[in-house]
């Protein structure tokens, strides 16, 4: 079992997006437990889905009726409108008992989410940025459509169309920028950078890579 639940970056140009909220999730309706809400302790509803792997452990270890702090997938469908995919739990007094050195309790707090990805738009004057992320190939080698994130932040201009490392908070169904490292421009399809080179390490905040833990 790992000390941490956002796994260490391997690669330099790794794309994702994870993070935990802690809340207790409700299922909507009795014969769909996989599609619900998760209501954190400011009483915000969040659009959930239960990943397929995580219902059996749900039924068999957890008090529902409690809250956990939950890893999970975003998704902005909607502007203002976090979705969440529930792929695990963080909790290992209650699932690794026997397990040393593993804490509820992460160092980042609640909330945390660390997204890797290409800044696609960005207004500082607003306050508004977009990451893209892609996704691994499918085990039947199709390829999921790339998705995008939306963030609450300044990142300059100058950084568009650069691989970005963040480390976000969530707050109500919003995330918002604590910190950030640009890690290279893109290639375009000849193989070229765009936008010359990045500007290393422009941001400011804490972050997992930065805490010797594991990488944002």
């Amino acid at each position: 079992m790992r000390d941490h639940p956002i796994p260490p970056v391997t690669e330099p140009l790794q794309y994702r997006a994870i993070g935990v909220v802690r809340g207790v999730y409700k299922s909507k309706e009795d014969d769909q437990p996989t599609r619900g809400m998760l209501i954190d302790a400011n009483g915000n509803e969040l659009e959930t889905v239960v990943l397929g792997r995580v219902l059996t452990l749900m039924k068999r270890h957890l008090a529902m009726d409690e809250a956990h702090l939950w890893v999970v997938y975003p998704r902005c469908r909607e502007s203002e409108h976090l979705h969440l995919q529930i792929a695990g739990i963080w909790e290992p007094s209650t699932l690794s008992p026997d397990q040393d050195g593993a804490e509820d309790r992460l160092a980042e707090g609640d909330d945390f989410f660390s997204v890797r990805g290409e800044l696609i738009y960005t207004k500082p004057e607003t306050g508004e940025l977009v990451v893209k992320i892609r996704q691994q190939p499918r085990a039947d080698g199709s390829r999921p459509l790339p998705f995008k994130i939306q963030v609450k932040g300044d990142i300059p201009l100058e950084h568009l169309r650069h691989f970005v490392s963040l480390a976000l908070r969530r707050q109500g169904q919003s995330l918002h920028l604590e910190g950030f490292d640009v890690i290279a421009p893109m290639p375009t399809r000849g193989g070229k950078s765009k936008g010359g080179r990045g500007r290393q390490a422009t941001g400011r905040g804490p972050s997992i890579q930065r805490s010797g833990r594991a990488g944002v």
